[in-house]
């Protein structure tokens, strides 16, 4: 049964409007300038006319839409990225940071819908568009020594949003339900790693830099991200770049994942940026140029395994 949700987008006519007018564009040239014009100048402006037009349908598509989907009785909000054509697609759930208002991450989606991924970015609870407390005061509610579970207990109740926009995702017609892939960054790796713990049947986890802004100081994360690789259901690849604020993740995980003989993958990139926050949330979000070959590599060669 599909779940019951909107989507929320620009308006037809609007849209019909302007992407008639490079149509009418070229009639008017073609009607007033042309001829006056040598036959060669005329297919050097119809050539141009014609890029314009192409260029102008390019910008319309690359716009996401905002979806609404239920959550026990609740409506939470996310952008959605589609590639062209009609697919299905494989599709990116991507679990945004801590950072209060995470958009719709245009960057990211450029790049994945330029391999013809659909690019989902749900915003959890309280973040964002989606109503709620913010998990980052929620946090700053208790006593500075029970900051640390209290962060991982929030993170744990917050995996059910993740799991209620994986079933909007694979709901949609446009989405390949059997080729879905959950990622994302900071308390997003986390929640990759969390939710991937459930037998959710997708095909891989990519996890960037998960807990690392709070690892050194939090060890119920460290235990909990622990048990998580072990009871990992999907293939993973965790990315970290060299200059991230801890790269305790990479290392624990990667030492955890190898005793237990789980399919595991880590890499740690050179240094990006200038500082712990560029090797954090600037490596995950805009250094596609440096990561993006080696996950769209390995992403492949989940897509075409049978697990």
């Amino acid at each position: 049964m599909r779940p019951n949700s909107r989507i929320i987008s620009a308006d037809d006519a609007e849209t019909r409007r302007k992407h008639s007018r490079p149509s009418s564009l070229i009639t008017v040239a073609r009607i007033i300038l042309f001829p006056f014009l040598t036959r060669r100048t005329q297919r050097f402006l119809c050539g141009l006319l014609v890029f314009i037009v192409a260029q102008g349908v390019s910008v319309a598509q690359s716009k996401p839409e905002e979806v609404v989907f239920p959550i026990s009785g609740r409506e939470l909000h996310g952008f959605i990225w589609k590639p062209e054509g009609t697919g299905p697609f494989a599709a990116i759930l991507w679990n945004h940071g801590s950072e209060k208002l995470p958009g719709s991450q245009p960057a990211l989606a450029k790049f994945y819908t330029a391999h013809s991924y659909v690019f989902f970015v749900p915003h959890r609870r309280g973040q964002g568009r989606s109503p709620g407390d913010y998990i980052q005061d929620l946090v700053a509610q208790v006593s500075p020594g029970e900051r640390a579970r209290r962060m991982v207990e929030l993170q744990q109740a917050e995996v059910d949003d993740v799991i209620a926009a994986l079933n909007y995702l694979r709901s949609q017609p446009f989405v390949d339900s059997a080729r879905i892939v959950i990622s994302g960054c900071s308390y997003g790796g986390i929640q990759t790693l969390l939710s991937g713990e459930r037998d959710l049947g997708v095909k891989a986890l990519v996890p960037f830099a998960p807990g690392a802004m709070s690892w050194e100081q939090n060890v119920p994360l460290q235990d909990r991200l622990v048990r998580a690789v072990d009871l990992a259901k999907a293939p993973v690849f965790l990315i970290q770049a060299e200059n991230d604020y801890s790269l305790g993740p990479s290392r624990v995980l990667s030492k955890e994942a190898n005793k237990k003989k789980k399919d595991f993958q880590s890499k740690i990139y050179p240094v990006f940026g200038s500082t712990h926050q560029d090797g954090h949330w600037g490596f995950c979000s805009s250094a596609t140029d440096v990561w993006g070959n080696d996950v769209l590599a390995f992403l492949e060669t989940q897509m075409k395994a049978t697990h």
